[in-house]
């Protein structure tokens, strides 16, 4: 598994290297990791920065890629084409995940293994420095996360611009690999009719790789404040679908940011009235917050957003983390939207939907 992040990462194989701080060259600092399990305990290896000269001309080559090979390229290159090729050869969509507060690496790591297990997914986490139970607890912890979250909405600009770049790159590859097999078959022949129907039946079945996003709880937060820059990537159309889960972020207004959005599906929004954690997290800072998004059946007002209750379905009951767990895995319904969400569909065809609120329910 990769994972993106701008944590800083000290020295060291062991998930020790990751602090719960910024790292030193700035919060919009990023760093690609791979991470494994061996003997079950990670293993952390960072990806190299540079690439050699001979690794650029093999990607360039094996991806059928339109780079100037001269220009010195990174780690996240290969990255990039490996992930893509694995998607491609294992049909699998790719979902980028950002989680909430006071979640340390080992946490983030067993939720995007979890999340790959249950909807057969590959799944690349962006990590923030939450304080994942440091030195302070409660309301400072949880305030002290709002502010890692603030100051990281800079960081998950950048990666989210990397994706749309590296996706767009590995695409028009795909593509041109297309157009070259095509013209080869029909070299010599004067038909252009059935060239194109053959270039469009193989585009089809070819460009089928779905990227999503899951951003849960403060990963919201995070997220709305990554829009608030006139010149951010998180708006662009990157995404297939992106799920708002228990987020915690004010409901009042959400449909602001929500709505500057652009995806090629869906954006959706998934409620649990009973959270317990979001009902928590509106009186940490010591006076009540606003409502949180996650919790609130009202005022759900945004022209682009789709809103899934999920309060009464079973086993769900004062879960935060439902999308996972004992939840999904004793609930098969709730098990089939997420994986219909994750993976990059539509699921309002099978839920009730009670206009006068203007939301879906499960």
């Amino acid at each position: 598994m990769y994972l993106v992040t701008n944590r800083v990462i000290s020295n060291g194989s062991t998930i020790k290297v990751f602090g719960d701080t910024p790292s030193p060259q700035g919060p919009n600092e990023l760093r690609i990791v791979e991470v494994n399990k061996e003997d079950n305990k990670w293993k952390v290896t960072p990806v190299k920065n540079e690439l050699t000269d001979s690794q650029i001309e093999k990607l360039s080559k094996d991806n059928n890629l339109n780079i100037d090979t001269s220009l010195p390229w990174h780690g996240s290159l290969e990255v990039a084409c490996k992930i893509f090729q694995k998607a491609k050869k294992e049909n699998k969509a790719i979902l980028f995940f950002v989680h909430g507060y006071n979640n340390d690496v080992d946490d983030v790591l067993k939720a995007a293994s979890e999340l790959e297990e249950l909807y057969n997914l590959i799944v690349i986490p962006f990590t923030w420095p939450a304080n994942g139970g440091g030195a302070i607890s409660g309301t400072a912890s949880y305030l002290s996360d709002k502010a890692d979250a603030r100051a990281s909405s800079g960081a998950f600009n950048r990666f989210v611009a990397k994706i749309k770049f590296f996706h767009a790159l590995l695409s028009n590859a795909n593509l041109n690999e297309i157009k070259t097999k095509v013209e080869k078959k029909y070299e010599g022949k004067n038909n252009p009719m059935a060239a194109a129907s053959l270039y469009s039946e193989l585009v089809d079945k070819a460009c089928k790789i779905k990227i999503n996003l899951l951003c849960h709880s403060m990963g919201n937060y995070l997220l709305k404040h990554s829009l608030m820059t006139s010149d951010n990537a998180t708006s662009e159309l990157v995404f297939d679908n992106i799920n708002l889960v228990a987020a915690d972020t004010n409901n009042k207004n959400h449909a602001n940011w929500i709505d500057t959005i652009d995806v090629r599906n869906r954006i959706h929004v998934v409620i649990n009235e009973n959270d317990s954690a979001l009902k928590a997290s509106r009186i940490k800072p010591g006076k009540e917050q606003k409502a949180r998004l996650g919790h609130y059946l009202k005022s759900l007002d945004s022209e682009h957003a789709v809103y899934i209750d999920v309060t009464e379905a079973d086993e769900v009951n004062s879960e935060h983390s439902y999308y996972k767990g004992s939840a999904v895995g004793k609930n098969a319904s709730l098990r089939a939207l997420f994986n219909d969400l994750f993976n990059g569909n539509s699921v309002e065809k099978r839920l009730t939907y009670f206009d006068a609120n203007r939301y879906f329910k499960l």
